[in-house]
């Protein structure tokens, strides 16, 4: 079959056309895949930065995001048949501690990644255990169910801190943050403000939802966000999408007192924070989010995309053939690309 991997410790991927079929166990399902979007964590692992030499196993094959065709089951299969379309769970786990038998396997201590501690979906074929498929809605389109993991970053985060007729505050509109501003839309925010430093991706904001987009590095923006929320408290929810330590200052700078944070962003490095002013003398609820809730998340996003709710179209900027991996990593590091998304049949 045909797979990226990563063939050395440095930058890029290469395409290997003669790598052997995975072989499901009696628990596991092979599936076909027809199309994987490239995510910002295989960006990382293509550039070879700290955070990836230090994380991933030279030789694995990459990708998480995917939507396929089951090929095959193995012998203790019972839910799942050949011929239905799935997408899957990427973090993967026993099941059998603590978080994983209280409802947040999400957070698992032996968790596994796919494409980062086991092989991944840039490949005509993967292995995904029985536990982690999640069957495909046929009204959702194969380049959308494509993208179900980060979308379902996206709807943990909105739902966990709770938007509705609340407004709303989203720093940073990569991928993850375009689709909170949809999704919090949604789910009935009053209002949702955005920050960014790409202007292209701040107007795609405001087509998507968002009544105001500011320019991260102006320096009025939290004052004048603050103005439009109860002539003063500042917005009732942060969403924290960027990681960019500058960005979550501000961020809880415009928080009003009592407000909630949910942090996604992953800062590149340790960052110094001013949790007196920001959290204890503000009372503001923080909750860090990781990954999707297995599997009341990926219930919410089906419910979701078939409530014709939400826009991604414009979100998924480009489709390319699985041979142009190159040219897809050069989209996204140049901007031009927001989700990227391979096609493998």
């Amino acid at each position: 079959m045909r797979a990226l991997f990563k063939h050395r410790a440095g930058p890029g991927l290469e395409l290997d056309t003669a790598r052997a079929i995975p072989t499901p166990g009696p628990r596991d399902v092979l599936i076909r895949v027809i199309k994987a979007g490239i995510c910002g964590t295989d960006r990382h692992i293509w550039e070879w930065d700290q955070w990836a030499a230090n994380r991933i196993p030279v030789g694995i094959v990459t990708g998480h995001e995917f939507v396929g065709v089951i090929e095959k089951v193995g012998s203790a299969v019972t839910r799942f048949q050949p011929g239905l379309r799935v997408s899957a769970e990427g973090h993967i786990t026993a099941g059998l501690d603590y978080n994983s038998r209280t409802g947040n396997a999400h957070i698992a201590q032996d968790t596994r990644i796919l494409g980062i501690d086991r092989d991944g979906c840039f490949a005509e074929y993967v292995v995904i255990p029985e536990e982690n498929v999640w069957p495909v809605h046929q009204a959702i389109p194969d380049h959308i169910a494509a993208v179900l993991d980060p979308l379902g970053n996206a709807v943990h985060t909105v739902m966990s801190a709770g938007v509705s007729a609340k407004t709303v505050l989203i720093t940073g509109v990569g991928i993850i943050g375009l689709m909170a501003v949809t999704v919090a839309k949604a789910a009935g925010a009053s209002r949702i403000f955005v920050t960014d430093v790409d202007q292209r991706r701040l107007s795609l904001a405001k087509k998507l939802g968002a009544v105001e987009a500011y320019r991260a590095t102006d320096p009025n923006w939290i004052a004048d966000v603050k103005r439009q929320c109860r002539a003063g408290d500042g917005p009732d929810v942060l969403l924290e999408m960027s990681g960019h330590a500058g960005a979550i200052d501000d961020g809880f700078k415009a928080l009003r007192p009592g407000g909630t944070a949910a942090l996604l962003g992953i800062p590149s490095r340790p960052i110094s924070f001013d949790l007196s002013n920001h959290v204890i003398f503000k009372g503001a609820t923080v909750l860090g989010v990781n990954g999707r809730r297995m599997f009341e998340t990926w219930y919410q996003m089906e419910a979701l995309l078939l409530s014709g709710r939400l826009e991604l179209e414009e979100i998924i900027t480009h489709q390319i053939p699985l041979e142009d991996f190159a040219r897809g990593f050069a989209l996204m590091q140049s901007g031009e690309g927001i989700k990227i998304v391979m096609n493998l049949t």
